[in-house]
């Protein structure tokens, strides 16, 4: 919206939810269980734009008086949370920020995955990233769009897709469902 003035067109529903959470993992056999022990350790963030893998740490961080640079005895970006949740499980960092939707579905795709890695503290909840459209859109093709995504859960095939995708449905967004992360980017000035 900042940059380019995109607005909103629909959200997912997952799980019953238009909202997500960051996840701070670690790796099972981990003695770590709160972020004040990850003090001196290594850390994998997701991606510098990312929400739950890079803001939610940071804020987490300054309100502790801290920074990456200064708290971590080192830190990577993964690139992907993913990637981010095998770096924990293969032990290259002791513990990583993650979307919970991706965790949530790693998980549900392969159960085994808990025998490596383990949730020690959930964030409070933010709106899951809508479908977004440029502000000079047509109004019809935006009416066209919305009525596709809102659609796809009462059509075969759109059911299909959504299935594949771990999606219930799209619905309309709440504009406040993202004034918390305006919040946490002007408390800590990531960009």
């Amino acid at each position: 919206r900042q940059d380019f003035g995109m607005q909103p067109l629909v959200v997912p529903v997952v799980s019953g939810q238009t909202t997500y959470h960051s996840y701070l993992i670690v790796r099972s056999t981990s003695t770590i269980r709160s972020w004040d022990d990850l003090r001196h350790k290594r850390f994998a963030f997701t991606d510098p734009l990312s929400n739950t893998g890079r803001l939610v740490p940071v804020f987490v961080l300054s309100q502790k008086g801290e920074t990456p640079e200064k708290f971590f005895q080192d830190f990577i970006f993964t690139y992907s949370h993913d990637k981010s949740v095998q770096a924990v499980a293969d032990g290259l960092v002791d513990a990583a920020a993650v979307d919970s939707l991706v965790y949530d579905f790693m998980v549900q795709n392969d159960p085994s995955l808990t025998s490596k890695v383990k949730v020690i503290w959930v964030s409070p909840p933010y709106g899951i990233n809508p479908v977004v459209v440029h502000p000079n859109i047509a109004p019809g093709l935006r009416s066209e769009l919305e009525s596709i995504f809102l659609g796809m859960r009462t059509d075969p095939e759109g059911q299909r897709v959504l299935t594949q995708l771990g999606i219930d449905s799209f619905t309309t967004p709440d504009p406040r469902a993202y004034d918390s992360i305006e919040a946490m980017l002007q408390a800590t000035a990531v960009r």
